[in-house]
């Protein structure tokens, strides 16, 4: 398995950086006080309510030098980034992490942060966090919070979600890996390209055409991304959209088409996604999934 990066204790300091999408100053400032009443110290990096005029946090160059500077630090114990959106492909393959590789530390986010917990887990072998980041404080979902906290501290994950009729029961253990479905389909034949052999695969996106993500999912497939999974859970497809002319299938019929030749346990609906609830997982670490008629439950092992 991954190298699992020192839990955090009180007094531990959490950067909050933004190497992807702008994102309003005001709109950490939620996040800020619920780490500090954690008992955190928190450094704010220049790419949270930048100065930047377009798109982006600030220009690739400044997000290198901010992120770069994170992840070497030994003051730094977890990096929390902002916001996701896009960006990190335009930087990841000039990010250094010789100095993380020597003191890791647990880096936190989702969405377009898929990218990098993918080129940790492929070039170093060590674990991060898939979960809610600086900006979802702001939507006071505690059970997404309370997830992240216990998972940075290091409890033990278990979750349980209702059946789904397309459910695929079974009961199987395997290393977690996944995340944003069209990030996954980007780094694609990429340095931070991912292997899916004996692992517990999870998919979840926000906003997509259906036809675009069947496009993605062909993708993985065609790639071999499904081939020897041990199980996949399915996520939110969150404010999903429709051509005018129907594709004919839900998002969940999509999904469910493109991995029906296989015998492994398939689950839909789980809590990590886009939407208001977004559990936090560790990428990289081993878990049992169990899917029943009843419900699913994943559990970290």
């Amino acid at each position: 398995m991954a190298t699992i990066p020192p839990y955090l204790k009180k007094g531990n300091t959490i950067g909050i950086t933004c190497p992807s999408g702008f994102m309003d100053a005001k709109k950490s400032t939620a996040c800020i006080h619920t780490l500090q009443k954690w008992g955190f110290n928190v450094m704010i990096g220049k790419t949270v309510g930048g100065k930047s005029t377009n798109y982006f946090s600030a220009s690739d160059e400044d997000k290198i030098e901010e992120l770069q500077a994170m992840l070497d630090s030994k003051e730094i114990h977890a990096i929390l980034f902002g916001r996701g959106g896009y960006g990190l492909s335009r930087i990841i393959d000039k990010l250094s992490f010789k100095e993380f590789k020597k003191n890791p530390k647990w880096l936190i986010g989702f969405s377009d942060i898929t990218v990098l917990h993918c080129h940790l887990l492929t070039n170093i072998n060590t674990a991060s966090v898939h979960g809610p980041m600086a900006g979802a404080f702001n939507t006071n979902n505690s059970l997404t919070i309370q997830s992240l906290y216990k998972t940075i501290l290091g409890k033990k994950i278990n979750y349980s979600c209702e059946s789904y009729h397309l459910n695929r029961a079974g009961k199987v253990t395997g290393e977690l890996i996944g995340g944003n479905l069209a990030l996954l389909s980007n780094v694609i034949g990429t340095k931070s390209d991912f292997k899916t052999k004996n692992k517990i695969l999870f998919i979840e996106d926000v906003g997509e055409l259906l036809y675009s993500a069947d496009r993605m999912l062909q993708q993985l497939k065609r790639s071999g991304k499904f081939n020897q999974l041990t199980g996949l859970i399915v996520g939110g497809f969150t404010e999903m959209k429709d051509t005018e002319r129907p594709f004919g299938k839900t998002i969940q019929e999509i999904i469910f088409d493109i991995v029906k030749e296989f015998d492994y346990p398939v689950c839909f609906g789980f809590p990590i996604s886009h939407g208001n609830i977004n559990l936090s997982v560790k990428i990289g670490c081993a878990y049992q999934l169990n899917i029943t008629k009843s419900k699913t439950n994943l559990k970290e092992i």
